[in-house]
């Protein structure tokens, strides 16, 4: 599906090259070019690509077409972790009357805002009816669900996702559907489960060629692995995460995959679970539970779980003294 949508906008965009005076049509042809190539991973170009889509809907004063380019412009800056850009961006698409969600709430999410992330990707949803406009939500829907430990709406939002997958024939709906009920599960406490499904959206991702995606998946096969306590396998998934997150710019993904990623101090390794150690080192880095919920890709309750026998193992009351610990035994 991918092969032939590339195909069919490298046609189109040549056939458009040569029409000067279908400025209108052009800059939508742009825009499809900037959609595929932010899906290959070439974001420096789609970045491109989009901002002339913008100048050329704005030039024939297409408004909503000027709005969607500037809506994958945000895409890409939010993906970069160039938060100020995206920011403008998104806004400037709303101004002109397109919807910048989910685009803005997963923004918002990765700046540890995930009570305003939730108000925003549960309005949205709420006010579109279209399933397949639906299914482009969905996905954003399950990661922030779970990112603010509602797992009970996550699991729904998924089985929505299925029953949608199920009605369309498209490789990347089921991705989509394998990578947030692997997610779910995960969260969930189903690490079994969760690899099944992780592995089934590992390889339609693979398929389709959509890197971004690819790496995401493997971060949740590193944790499930973890999980399992198989931590040799779980280091390599994360290992390869972050090397794909480092090629394509991805500064946030990244970070966040280093943060978990770094193995436990010997000093601490008899006292706290690996798990722990993950959880002692974000709070020491001034993290609250919600962020690290997000971080880690577990609920908010477990992460809550995590601090209290952190405190009661290790004969603290705070969070300040957690982190003086932390400091002291060389984990941060």
């Amino acid at each position: 599906m991918r092969c032939a949508a590339r195909e069919w906008t490298a046609a189109l965009t040549e056939w458009c090259e040569q029409q000067p005076d279908m400025v209108a049509f052009t800059g939508r042809c742009l825009a499809h070019r900037a959609e595929i190539m932010e899906l290959e991973g070439a974001w420096r170009d789609a970045l491109e690509e989009a901002r002339r889509a913008h100048q050329r809907c704005a030039q024939v004063k297409n408004q909503l077409a000027a709005a969607q380019a500037s809506f994958l412009q945000g895409e890409v800056h939010r993906l970069r972790g160039e938060f100020a850009a995206a920011e403008q961006v998104y806004r400037e698409a709303s101004r002109s009357g397109y919807e910048p969600q989910p685009g803005l709430a997963l923004l918002r999410l990765v700046q540890e805002n995930g009570n305003t992330a939730a108000a925003a990707i549960r309005r949205v949803v709420g006010e579109t009816t279209e399933p397949l406009k639906r299914a482009r939500l969905l996905p954003a829907y399950v990661e922030i669900m779970l990112a603010v430990g509602d797992t009970q709406e996550a699991r729904s939002a998924c089985r929505e996702l299925e029953e949608i997958s199920a009605r369309y024939e498209s490789g990347m709906l089921g991705a989509m559907v394998a990578h947030a009920r692997g997610a779910v599960d995960l969260a969930e406490g189903d690490a079994r489960a969760a690899l099944l499904a992780l592995r089934h959206a590992w390889q339609v991702w693979q398929e389709l060629e959509v890197p971004y995606e690819v790496a995401r998946v493997r971060v949740l096969l590193g944790l499930a692995c973890r999980a399992l306590g198989d931590d040799d396998t779980g280091a390599l998934e994360l290992e390869a995460a972050r090397d794909v997150f480092q090629q394509l710019g991805a500064a946030p993904d990244r970070t966040r995959v280093e943060e978990i990623y770094r193995p436990a101090a010997p000093k601490a390794a008899g006292v706290l679970t690996a798990r722990e150690v993950q959880v002692l080192r974000l709070v020491a880095a001034g993290k609250t539970n919600q962020a690290i919920a997000a971080e880690l890709f577990i609920s908010e309750k477990t992460v809550a779980r995590h601090v209290s026998n952190i405190f009661s193992k290790l004969g603290l009351s705070t969070r300040a003294a957690a982190t003086a610990y932390a400091y002291q035994h060389g984990l941060v």
